[in-house]
């Protein structure tokens, strides 16, 4: 394990966290850390092209990951503008009342800095290993990169428009890519970091390789993404109907 690129990412994560955290106090949103979600990747992926090793394999993953850290901060961004705060992030403020400031630079912002770190464990095999050579594991994880970007991006659009519709409001999206999952845009994102996972895949350091896929996956399906927003949605009798009818997470066909 190259400790010197850890501790360099883990110090930049570090600064821009405080920084996000201290514009977050200005706006009084502690929703922009998603914003700065994929930035910080992008961040961290930098640190190791301009420190450390380069070659082939580090370029295709760093270049995963500018596309998708960028294209998700920016949707997001476009996604919240002029809404105020997210209402989870709301939430969380009326409930830690006036301890709200220590506990969002705790609970949100050095938190996500963490798991950042964390699940960036691909990033950092890759610019340990100095792997260079296009191998089968290269080849069918920028295929699944591929696929779960698809995924993530269109049905991040595909719900943008949906509620970009007047007549739409109060539905249910179950068109598109949300006909065959309830959350295809969280599919395509742990799919896509997997397909990272693998690419930086390395004998050695394989069980770094997927740390940070498996507990993307897990935040995704168990604490922040799909358990999360289903929540908002208890007692609602047409969001419980496409409950029962659609996946969770994997895309399948409906059931009748």
């Amino acid at each position: 394990m190259n400790w010197s690129f850890l501790a360099e990412a883990a110090l930049a994560v570090f600064v821009f966290m405080n920084l996000m955290f201290l514009l977050a106090l200005r706006l009084k949103d502690n929703s922009i850390v998603d914003i700065g979600w994929g930035i910080g990747f992008v961040l961290i992926a930098c640190v190791g092209l301009f420190r450390h090793a380069s070659g082939v394999v580090p370029s295709l993953v760093s270049g995963m990951v500018f596309i998708w850290g960028l294209r998700l901060a920016a949707y997001i961004f476009w996604r919240g503008r002029g809404k105020g705060e997210d209402f989870r992030y709301a939430a969380w403020r009326k409930e830690w009342g006036a301890s709200v400031v220590w506990r969002s630079y705790l609970q949100v912002f050095m938190l996500q800095g963490m798991f950042m770190l964390v699940i960036a464990s691909p990033i950092h095999v890759v610019f340990t290993s100095d792997q260079n050579l296009v191998t089968w594991n290269v080849v069918l994880g920028a295929t699944l990169w591929c696929i779960g970007f698809f995924f993530e991006a269109v049905s991040d659009g595909q719900m943008m428009d949906f509620k970009s519709d007047p007549l739409n409001k109060g539905k249910i999206m179950q068109s598109g890519l949300w006909y065959y999952s309830r959350h295809p845009n969280y599919f395509g994102e742990a799919l896509l970091w997997w397909g990272i996972g693998l690419v930086s895949f390395t004998p050695g350091l394989w069980h770094l390789a997927i740390a940070g896929p498996a507990v993307l996956t897990f935040l995704l399906l168990r604490v922040s993404g799909v358990t999360l927003l289903e929540r908002k949605y208890d007692g609602n009798p047409k969001y419980q109907a496409y409950v029962r009818t659609t996946s969770t997470f994997l895309p399948w066909f409906p059931k009748e």
